[in-house]
């Protein structure tokens, strides 16, 4: 007879408690997961109307962010390793271990809905299943029901609990599905003595037309770390008119100071500020129309948020949110000047939330992915000592490769197919480097000597060169393919439970890529005048796409007759070569091969450009995106062209250019351009 799930529940908190004791044993060791930087975003959602004095005070303050001791970030991927990340701190980012002020979480209810990605385009809306990566943060579907649910948040909670400060507190929102189920995992892993309360979120919608009690509240269970040490600020509601009555008759009795000074009472602030605030909260969900919502199925409203974060974090204390979901929780704490971490494993959660904040003109904030993700997949999947040629030799297999005897692939990352005749070499790169020119020039030099040669070469790649698509491009070699590997493999693979099941349903996808036009450098001496009164160009700029200016970086140090440039960038096209690797029905695949065909800029949700990029991290000074308005009238399409006008600079500028279309995919190209 099959155990009941309170006869499981033992079992599921000692699993975990291994599982999270594994993670921390490993942040002590070489090998840490890391975090890597994708993307400094400094918000400038600039328009031609954008005066100088308003961008002269923004690029200051961006410039002081610059050498600020913290930063606030957005990680993109599993949350277990983001966490892990954080506990183990890098060179650039001590160990955030008991650092956390507040965390707020809004994971899956279990509710077993299937939330899909619907994608918008010009004239049509497409539905895109998730991807198995991605469906822990939008399916709510597990394989043993509860119990799976159970075993996923257990080795969360315990990383999370490590993270709070002795002064933090954690609010774990659920309903009726799972919540109480969680709250006797969390009296296990928190200890009942720290369970501060249970809060009830009631709200109205539409009624539904079961026969039974209307289901209209959440439940938000809180923890503290250490119950005599919370940190907890009383708020009160607003007055009410027997309030307000008592309060103009003066019938409160003040106390006096040593000084004989009128001090008011604990009452009679409270009568000032109404009531403290109860345990039962009547707050509305988001309207279809309102203003903060940003189409994304789960979001939860400012209100609810702003009331915990005021009440829970100190000022300037640290937010984290691990179900970043639609971004509420950094949005709010951005607005009421805390610090904030949140991550999602989803791309279009993280791409909501990126232009959320960049929509409400945030601080700098970092945008960042798990290092080495398909390591740490893989060492989950195969075991900690899984040698990287096992990897290969999987990826291999499933693209249908035979491997190479070892005395001609030592690395064991070759393989070869034969069909019709043709021999065709196969190179299987590795997941913690990025595919680049020479790892394709290696590989066409092998194509061409190894075992006396091969008719063509075929590399699979993890991760690739942000100029991968201009080196094919110059290789110019047809005889040479590159595929991705798809990025959520070892994730299906421990989902299906085999490899022999995976066989023949793996789609190695093309590379996308994104060119631009020649970028145009001009510079030009600014003399006299008060900045404050000029815009620039305007008129003269807005032509079709209505193009955009973001303002000089260091304009403190502009003085009334320094020079500066116009540096106009502008797309040229975007390939999406694999529609057929994206997760839709056949309907919606000729749909979208319509677009492609037609106008493929529509596949664009966010574009950025970095003027002076390193070559490490894009530090992008301007960006736009669907939905944003400001630079044109047109939600569903973005500009294509930028105009930025920079502090002139002597020399060459390296110039980024990144893309992000609108199932998740990125691309990017670099230009260099002389001096103007």
């Amino acid at each position: 007879m099959a155990k009941s799930l309170l006869e499981q529940l033992p079992e599921i908190v000692a699993n975990g408690r291994k599982e999270a004791e594994r993670i921390l044993q490993s942040i002590e060791g070489r090998h840490r997961i890391n975090l890597q930087t994708r993307e400094w975003v400094l918000p400038a959602k600039d328009s031609t109307e954008q005066d100088w004095i308003t961008s002269n005070t923004r690029q200051g303050h961006l410039q002081d962010a610059a050498n600020a001791v913290w930063t606030n970030c957005l990680i993109y991927g599993d949350n277990m390793l983001a966490m892990a990340a954080l506990l183990a701190g890098d060179e650039q980012t001590p160990s955030l271990r008991g650092k956390v002020d507040l965390i707020y979480i809004d994971p899956p209810f279990d509710s077993k809905a299937d939330y899909r990605t619907k994608v918008t385009l010009p004239g049509m809306e497409l539905e895109q299943k998730p991807t198995v990566i991605e469906q822990f943060a939008y399916s709510d579907t597990w394989s043993d029901g509860t119990a799976s649910y159970l075993a996923m948040i257990t080795p969360r909670l315990i990383l999370m609990r490590e993270l709070l400060s002795d002064s933090g507190s954690i609010y774990v929102h659920l309903d009726w599905h799972v919540g109480h189920y969680v709250k006797i995992v969390m009296d296990e892993l928190f200890g009942k003595n720290n369970f501060i309360n249970e809060v009830v979120w009631h709200y109205k919608r539409w009624p539904t037309p079961a026969m039974e009690w209307q289901k209209m509240h959440d439940n938000i269970f809180i923890y503290s770390k250490n119950q005599k040490q919370s940190y907890f600020k009383k708020l009160y509601g607003p007055r009410t008119e027997e309030t307000q009555k008592r309060w103009k008759d003066k019938r409160i009795v003040a106390s006096h100071d040593d000084d004989g000074n009128r001090v008011p009472s604990e009452s009679l602030t409270q009568m000032s500020d109404g009531a403290p605030l109860d345990d039962v909260w009547d707050i509305s969900i988001i309207a279809p129309v309102a203003h903060e919502r940003v189409d994304y199925s789960t979001q939860k409203p400012v209100k609810l948020l702003d009331r915990i974060i005021q009440a829970a974090c100190p000022e300037n204390g640290l937010v984290a949110d691990f179900f970043g979901g639609s971004g509420t929780t950094a949005a709010v704490s951005e607005n009421l000047g805390r610090r904030w971490i949140t991550s999602d494993l989803g791309k279009p959660a993280c791409m909501v939330m990126r232009k959320r904040l960049i929509d409400q003109n945030a601080q700098p904030f970092l945008y960042q992915a798990i290092g080495d993700y398909q390591v740490e997949a893989a060492k989950s999947t195969l075991g900690r000592g899984f040698r990287m040629g096992d990897l290969s030799q999987i990826v291999l297999s499933l693209f249908g490769a035979l491997p190479l005897p070892q005395e001609d692939s030592p690395q064991r990352n070759l393989g070869h197919i034969t069909a019709g005749g043709s021999k065709t070499l196969v190179l299987a790169d590795s997941p913690n480097k990025l595919t680049g020119a020479a790892t394709l020039k290696k590989a066409i030099a092998q194509r061409d000597n190894l075992m006396g040669g091969w008719d063509r070469v075929v590399v699979l790649g993890w991760n690739f060169e942000p100029s991968i698509g201009e080196t094919i491009t110059a290789l110019n070699d047809s005889r040479l393919e590159v595929l991705v590997i798809p990025p959520d493999l070892m994730d299906r693979l421990k989902k299906k439970g085999g490899l022999d099941k995976l066989k023949g349903s793996v789609r190695f996808s093309s590379l996308q890529y994104l060119t631009i036009k020649p970028v145009e450098r001009v510079r030009h001496s600014r003399a006299g005048g008060n900045p404050g009164n000029e815009k620039i160009s305007s008129q003269r700029e807005k032509q079709n796409h209505k193009d955009c200016l973001i303002n000089p970086l260091d304009s403190r140090l502009r003085g009334n007759d320094e020079e500066e440039e116009i540096l106009t960038v502008q797309l040229d096209n975007y390939v999406l070569l694999s529609p057929e690797a994206i997760n839709l029905d056949e309907s919606n695949r000729v749909k979208l091969q319509a677009v492609i065909n037609q106008e493929p800029f529509a596949l664009i949700e966010y574009w950025a450009v970095d003027p002076d990029y390193d070559g490490k991290v894009f530090r992008s000074v301007w960006q736009d995106y669907r939905g944003n308005t400001d630079n044109d009238g047109d939600p569903l399409r973005v500009v294509t062209k930028a105009v930025l006008t920079l502090r002139a600079k002597h020399g060459a500028r390296r110039v980024c250019v990144r893309v992000v279309d609108v199932f998740g995919f990125e691309a990017e190209v670099v230009a260099t351009v002389e001096g103007a």
